[in-house]
């Protein structure tokens, strides 16, 4: 079955404003993920109530860290179109860039109510994946995020004008925002499961950033729609690989940090 992707565009609001549907699904995903995150907060020792009440802060520092690391990887563009940096509807969005900045806000608002870093990191480290599991089909939706082409029956429908040079001749491309998606709903499973088991703070943190990096660097390999290279990796590649080295040094080491 061949999978077609439908109208970027949600609806109209006054005959000329669009609302996006990639819009629509990162709100979901960023509402899920808080509403989770509040749940989940009591196995780390928080109040009902406290992620939500900061989730202002965090929430409009994780996307502005999102849209500039972004911007950032794709300076040339941006340079020579500067105000389609505000132009925040139609997507260009990095997860990493919104795990940096978001985990900055974390360690403020660690210091400021004296709570351990690795117990809010871990709090929302279970309902990451969660939420990118949901925000993966505004790839959908805005027709990126796909792989190389491919003849099989669950081949994703790419627009011409989305195609790389390369691949234009193409039509059915692998739907690795699919891949990517699946996989983040099972490692969601697995730290929901762990955070029940696992009392030292920082380990949930490590092993999300080790096991999600690994799905990023798996389902990177068969993208092709990644225009951004350091050492003739992708930049998501290489960051990752960084992010898996951070997390074995927690695992090793998150008994003896106290912060």
């Amino acid at each position: 079955m061949v999978i077609y992707p439908p109208n970027e565009i949600a609806f109209t609001l006054f005959d000329s404003f669009n609302i996006y549907w990639y819009g629509i699904i990162m709100a979901i995903a960023i509402l899920v993920g808080f509403l989770s995150a509040d749940f989940f907060s009591k196995f780390r020792g928080f109040s009902k109530g406290f992620i939500i009440d900061n989730s202002f802060i965090l929430i409009f520092i994780g996307l502005l860290g999102a849209r500039l690391y972004y911007c950032i990887l794709n300076f040339p563009y941006y340079f020579k179109n500067p105000l389609l940096i505000f132009n925040f509807r139609e997507g260009g969005l990095s997860l990493h860039g919104m795990l940096i900045s978001g985990i900055l806000v974390l360690f403020y608002l660690a210091k400021k109510y004296k709570f351990k870093i690795f117990n809010l990191l871990d709090v929302f480290s279970v309902v990451l994946p969660l939420s990118q599991s949901i925000g993966r089909w505004g790839n959908f939706f805005n027709s990126e995020a796909f792989g190389f082409p491919t003849y099989s029956n669950w081949g994703l429908f790419v627009p011409v004008y989305k195609r790389p040079i390369e691949y234009v001749d193409f039509s059915l491309f692998h739907p690795t925002f699919l891949y990517e998606s699946i996989l983040d709903l099972v490692l969601f499973v697995i730290l929901v499961f762990l955070i029940k088991k696992t009392k030292t703070p920082g380990i949930i943190f490590a092993l999300y950033l080790i096991l999600y990096s690994i799905i990023r660097i798996i389902v990177e390999y068969f993208r092709v729609d990644s225009a951004l290279y350091l050492f003739s990796y992708p930049v998501a590649q290489v960051v990752s690989m960084v992010f898996i080295a951070i997390g074995i040094l927690v695992i090793f080491r998150a008994k003896k940090f106290d912060f």
